[in-house]
């Protein structure tokens, strides 16, 4: 949620701080601040609201430093101001940023206050800043003083520490948040994202759970959770600059639709080359796979839509039962495990909390096989499974997901005919005609994007509704799903969705002339079922915008609009049907005025509770 970035150098870090806070703008946030050392003082610019109006402060304050870090905040103990903004200074000699949830917070303050500390937020962070002040004024050694503070929190951190009487050391410490640090020619830097620090490096490292780390301008040193020396990897970030920048789009997420098609050839390139091959998924993977008898799938929002469009795939495919369980949810439940069932974990960022804690229970359940689908390499939730797949997205920064998504149902169909193959149920006369539908698929996604001007002219309609139905069935009703939520997401308006099937058993009882509904209508199996469906609204008065292929014979009537997209593509058919609904609530957040990028209250990469 939050985004961290810091750097350690011989040259002013404040314009490195702050492009690499506009680089996190769309991690989502509320407030926006600096801190620097500067000679032997500790100066702070902070601002609510976007980043830009905290950097024209720092410019008229000529605030100047060769060690500091910068924050963007998201609310959660305090309200949007100024006070509860980052860094948090504690006694004017040593300033913090924090990402994360300290549950023991409450306690931690009453026992600070006792020792003289005064506490000017209402913010969990400000308790770090007081605690390793303490220790630090104890012994001076601020690695050491970081390391006895976070032992003594408890809950979810990732952290950056500077302080006046070290200017030659920044600290860092992560635990259940995500935290890198990148590696620089006589600098080094911290961030939660690379994005943040790629115009100044490409060599990361990836911090493990309860990893402390000490950077100076030419050296960093890193002790794990026991206090022992550890070595962590140096990674070379494949995520350009370009692929950052807006271009010629006006938002990123219009930028990110249209991205679809580069990035479903992208993901699928593998695929074609091997064929449905255990190989995509990792090099043990092939008897790991083999000895799958069912399949658990764990995700959040959208992931959580395409872990439900795979149970349709999976099941059909393969034989094989397949569950699919909100990752929140499911952490907090006495869940029934299968040693032989898959967990399948599906996150953007791989540093979802929700769904890696989801995955820690289950292993402890006594889960053998976990497998992940991500589009960050090296992120918290691959490392932690036995087998991944990455997905070839590239940066996607738009909060409401889009590529993701599709890409997220490539690998989950590929899993599907991966599994499907090992269990001698798929012929090799099939598998051909599936990967020449995965071929295919590019094109037809961008025959899907060339209705965009349709779409718009809908979404018109949409902009002065307060609520929004939508419908679909069998493969198709996870896409309602889809479509539903980003409609809220991003235009504010109230929108549901039902399996078309579920109308008479209480939803029909809103519908009026007042509710649009949007139906999934492919030319498959339940194609008649959903024109009985869709009867039912317009006897209630409701208006219907339909969504369905070339070949399915609807026509536009009084209160019943139709978009064909391409010919219906078969069992790939839920990946393409996503795009209109993309479109759908773009432009009708385009027409409400609403913040299509960074819509209110959300974040996109959540990592705390």
């Amino acid at each position: 949620m939050c985004g961290i970035v810091g750097a350690i150098a011989s040259r002013n870090v404040v314009p490195v701080l702050v492009d690499g806070l506009k680089r996190l703008e769309y991690r989502g946030y509320d407030s926006a601040g600096v801190a620097v050392l500067d000679g032997e003082t500790v100066r702070r610019v902070r601002r609510v609201g976007r980043v830009a109006e905290m950097e024209g402060a720092a410019a008229a304050e000529s605030l100047a430093g060769q060690v500091g870090i910068g924050h963007t905040r998201w609310a959660t103990h305090g309200g949007v101001t100024e006070p509860n903004a980052h860094p948090h200074i504690s006694f004017g000699e040593l300033a913090v940023v924090h990402n994360g949830i300290i549950e023991n917070h409450e306690v931690q303050r009453e026992r600070l206050k006792g020792l003289g500390y005064t506490f000017e937020s209402q913010t969990d962070t400000e308790v770090i800043a007081h605690l390793v002040h303490h220790y630090f004024k104890a012994s001076g050694d601020l690695f050491g003083a970081v390391r006895q503070a976070t032992a003594e929190l408890h809950g979810a951190y990732a952290i950056g520490v500077i302080a006046q009487a070290r200017p030659d050391e920044l600290i860092t410490a992560r635990m259940g948040c995500p935290l890198l640090i990148g590696l620089g020619d006589g600098e080094n830097f911290i961030a939660s994202d690379v994005s943040a620090i790629l115009s100044a490096t490409r060599k990361v490292i990836f911090l493990e759970e309860g990893d402390v780390a000490r950077l100076t301008r030419d050296a960093v040193e890193i002790l794990d959770g026991k206090g022992l020396p550890a070595e962590r990897a140096v990674h070379q970030s494949d995520v350009s600059l370009a692929s950052l920048e807006l271009g010629p789009y006006d938002h990123y997420m219009q930028k990110e639709i249209h991205e679809q098609p580069k990035a479903l050839a992208d993901t699928i390139e593998a695929v074609l080359e091997l064929g449905f091959d255990a190989a995509l998924f990792g090099e043990s993977a092939a008897q790991r796979l083999a000895e799958v008898e069912g399949v658990q799938i764990l995700a959040c929002g959208t992931s959580y839509y395409a872990g439900l469009t795979a149970k349709y795939w999976i099941e059909a495919m393969t034989g094989l039962p397949c569950n699919v369980e909100i990752a929140s949810e499911y952490r907090y439940r006495d869940a029934w495990a299968h040693p032989k069932h898959l967990i399948v974990t599906i996150s953007q960022s791989g540093e979802t909390l929700d769904t890696m804690e989801a995955l820690k229970y289950a292993r402890s359940l006594g889960h053998e096989h976990a497998l992940s689908i991500c589009n960050v390499r090296e992120s918290a939730i691959p490392r932690a499974s036995d087998l991944v797949f990455y997905t070839r997205a590239g940066a996607e920064i738009g909060v409401a997901s889009t590529k993701a998504f599709t890409t997220q149902l490539v690998a989950l169909f590929t899993l599907a005919a991966t599994l499907a193959k090992l269990r001698g149920r798929l012929s090799l006369e099939r598998e051909a005609a599936l990967l020449e539908e995965l071929r295919a698929l590019p094109g037809s996604v961008q025959h899907a994007l060339n209705l965009e001007p349709q779409i718009h002219a809908w979404a018109q309609a949409f902009a002065a509704k307060h609520n929004a139905l939508f419908l679909g069935r069998g493969l198709h009703y996870p896409i309602a799903l889809e479509g539903a939520l980003k409609l809220k997401e991003i235009t504010y308006i109230h929108a549901e969705a039902y399996p078309a099937g579920e109308l008479k058993h209480g939803p029909l009882a809103l519908v009026d002339e007042a509710m649009p509904v949007v139906v999934i209508a492919p030319n498959d199996a339940l194609l008649e079922k959903v024109k009985s469906n869709m009867q039912e609204v317009r006897a209630r008065g409701g208006e219907l915008f339909v969504f369905a292929d070339a070949d399915s014979h609807f026509t536009d009537s009084e209160g019943v609009h139709v978009i064909r997209t391409p010919r219906h593509v078969g069992i790939l058919s839920p990946i393409v049907h996503a795009i209109p609904v993309q479109l759908l609530a773009y432009h009708a957040a385009l027409a409400r005025g609403t913040d299509v990028d960074k819509p209110r209250n959300l974040a996109k990469s959540v990592t705390v509770e």
